[in-house]
């Protein structure tokens, strides 16, 4: 839709200027953006020659973010699931050559194009519920070529697919199994051969017991800076490493995962404007016991994003929607935060500033459901009803 009128509508808007759910809206767009918002009795006359629709009463939201994934990879980890039910944990895994490094051993025997075909269903899958921008983070490489080769098929995926696609550098996700000094002499030249190459919107780390320390992340993150890349951690998922703070220091887009997070880093966080990305999926299928300090998160008036962390081991969920539900029902999150979650702090948490909101000026990403009431959005579980999604 590059242009037209929808009308009839309850709005939505996830912006502090325009109320919680506006009905009998009206939304006109021009050249692919939005160019007002309100009242459909209150419909300007210059935008009465656009194509007008009318849509029933139906809801219209922001096109949704999921702004954590590993959708590039592969092989699968089923096995892991298994070994996990029968009560051996994700650290344990880890340390007897599984976990990552499963999936690191399968991405490298991939190749691009076999990279991109695997994600394509993944990405599809988000796509029919409404997602119009995705992150997608390298990491599973953990050599030169495999790490570039992840961040061009994320790459591609945006030429194959109607979606947009920013890409994560995660080059520090775990150790690779050849050993050696990996961060000196592998990590960092890949960082600046991607980056040379035009594949990072942005470099991320895995700061935790059984990943990377915080003195191995702060190397990293001195090299994002000097390339003039913004960065992001993984941090306080299975401990606290102070990776949330550490990140905030260095005015990080987001802090993931942060179920270990302390008072110091929920601080840090508020003064530097980071992000704090919710990963329900994560911690569901891992089957931990401490969630995330949402209170305190709230209370510091820190913005709360909520992402599927799609990935092969710990989260296999491509399903926006029910970590909507996960985040209400197993963090405490409200209905409306968990909608402001996958749209106005996703698009913070990528650094985008045209999109997340309905308002003048920005990219006419629409959802437009099936429902009465926003909260049906995460109240239902396996269903979807995305109506139409309209991208620009």
């Amino acid at each position: 839709m590059d242009e037209g009128v929808l009308m009839g509508c309850a709005v939505a808007a996830m912006d502090d200027g325009q109320p919680a759910l506006l009905a009998d809206a009206a939304i006109a767009v021009l050249d692919g953006r939005i160019a007002w918002t309100g009242p459909r009795a209150e419909l300007p006359g210059p935008f009465a020659r656009l194509p007008r629709e009318d849509l029933g009463g139906r809801l219209v939201t922001p096109g949704l973010i999921d702004c954590h994934t590993h959708v590039v990879h592969g092989g699968q980890r089923a096995g892991e699931f298994a070994a996990r039910l029968q009560g051996t944990s994700y650290a344990e895994i880890a340390r007897q050559g599984g976990g990552i490094l499963s999936t690191v051993r399968a991405t490298r025997g991939a190749g691009e194009a076999r990279l991109v075909e695997l994600a394509l269903p993944r990405v599809d899958a988000l796509i029919r519920e409404g997602v119009c921008t995705i992150e997608i983070k390298s990491g599973y490489g953990l050599d030169h070529e495999t790490e570039l080769a992840m961040l061009r098929a994320a790459r591609a995926i945006s030429r194959l697919r109607p979606i947009e696609v920013r890409t994560s550098f995660l080059g520090l996700h775990a150790r690779p199994p050849e050993g050696g000094e990996y961060l000196r002499d592998v990590c960092l030249p890949a960082l600046r051969a991607a980056h040379a190459e035009g594949l990072v919107d942005a470099v991320d780390a895995f700061c935790e017991t059984i990943a990377f320390t915080p003195e191995e992340v702060e190397l990293l993150f001195a090299e994002a800076r000097a390339l003039g890349l913004p960065v992001k951690i993984h941090a306080e998922q299975l401990s606290n490493q102070g990776g949330a703070a550490l990140a905030a220091r260095h005015g990080a887009l987001s802090a993931d995962h942060l179920e270990y997070l302390d008072a110091a880093g929920v601080a840090a966080m508020a003064r530097a404007g980071t992000v704090a990305v919710l990963l329900p999926g994560a911690f569901y299928t891992l089957r931990e016991t401490q969630a995330p300090p949402v209170e305190a998160l709230r209370s510091a008036r820190v913005p709360m994003a909520v992402a599927t962390d799609c990935n092969p081991g710990s989260s296999p969920m491509t399903s926006l929607l029910l970590a909507m539900n996960m985040t209400c029902t197993l963090f405490g999150l409200t209905t409306e935060e968990a909608l402001a979650g996958v749209t106005r702090h996703a698009a913070r948490a990528l650094g985008l500033a045209d999109r997340g909101r309905i308002a003048p000026g920005l990219r006419a990403d629409l959802c437009i459901w099936d429902v009465e009431d926003p909260a049906e959005l995460a109240y239902r579980i396996g269903f979807n009803p995305l109506y139409r999604r309209i991208r620009a």
